[in-house]
């Protein structure tokens, strides 16, 4: 059974930064868009589940980040800074005069949490799907972590290939299991491609496989979201491994002590990936907190 789309998305491209663009807007009479940023290795095309189940008054863009799903890959590599002035970008094209609600998702959250901290002028309200950072690091992970980056740049990176479009959808149904089956068809047709010989990969860089040389530093994205004035919700799903993995960097008082205005729910039965295994659930929440 496929999934039946409710609100089909108008696509465009937009030239941002040198790059190409994939934008999926649904347009609604509210004239505030709220943007969507998709996780690693996503697109901002399986919003759609989330999309269907927001009240249809609601504007909603969501993009393909750079080297994901449809945008094109910059021929430079990627770093995360990148994320941030793609998105700075986008909202000069899209919202120039206006504060803007933004919902991110794992990557896409982090991107929110620390764009609200460099431009908290530019945002109004944010959501943040598991979007909690990345876990400290230590001046000692150095070399090892440079010597994999150059062993990489030499070797270069690749993502699985699959015979079929059949066998990646029993792969995202093994990784996933609580994603509807429906749900996993259209995941799959948004993230990977049939070429001729009818070999199925993935729509995205394998540089994005590259191990990051630079140590994530948690300090400097804390005290990114020390500066964020807009309200922030988090939400955490009751069955992720990474909420627990990252549970010491949760707690309510830690939270307390480094955003101004922060509450945090979860979503019963949803691991990492809520926004395709308990869509409905989600919305609820960010219509609830967003009206």
């Amino acid at each position: 059974m496929n999934y039946v789309v409710r609100r089909a998305p108008v696509l465009e491209t937009l030239r941002l930064r040198g790059l190409d663009f994939q934008l999926y807007r649904w347009a609604g009479t509210d004239p505030d868009p709220i943007v969507l940023l998709h996780g690693w290795g996503d697109t901002g095309e399986t919003w759609q589940f989330v999309v269907d189940a927001l009240p249809q008054h609601r504007t909603l863009i969501a993009f393909d980040a750079r080297g994901f799903g449809r945008t094109q890959w910059p021929e430079d590599g990627y770093w995360f800074p990148d994320y941030l002035a793609d998105l700075d970008a986008l909202l000069a094209a899209i919202a120039p005069d206006r504060r803007v609600r933004l919902v991110g998702h794992s990557m896409g959250g982090n991107v929110t949490l620390m764009y609200a901290g460099v431009r908290p002028e530019r945002v109004r309200q944010l959501v943040s799907l598991e979007g909690f950072g990345l876990a400290r690091t230590e001046p000692d992970q150095a070399p090892l972590r440079y010597r994999e980056w150059l062993d990489e740049i030499g070797g270069g990176t690749a993502f699985a290939r699959y015979d079929d479009f059949a066998q990646f959808e029993k792969v995202l149904t093994r990784r996933n299991p609580r994603t509807p089956a429906s749900h996993i068809r259209f995941i799959a047709q948004s993230w990977a491609r049939r070429h001729e010989d009818g070999v199925v990969d993935l729509r995205a860089d394998p540089r994005h496989k590259r191990t990051n040389p630079v140590l994530y530093q948690r300090e400097q994205a804390e005290a990114c979201w020390q500066r964020i004035t807009a309200p922030v919700l988090y939400v955490v799903g009751d069955a992720s491994d990474m909420a627990r993995r990252m549970s010491g960097e949760m707690s309510p008082d830690r939270l307390q002590a480094i955003f101004r205005d922060v509450r945090t729910v979860t979503v019963a039965g949803a691991g990492h990936m809520m926004h395709h295994e308990q869509p409905a659930a989600v919305a609820e929440l960010i219509e609830t907190f967003f009206r």
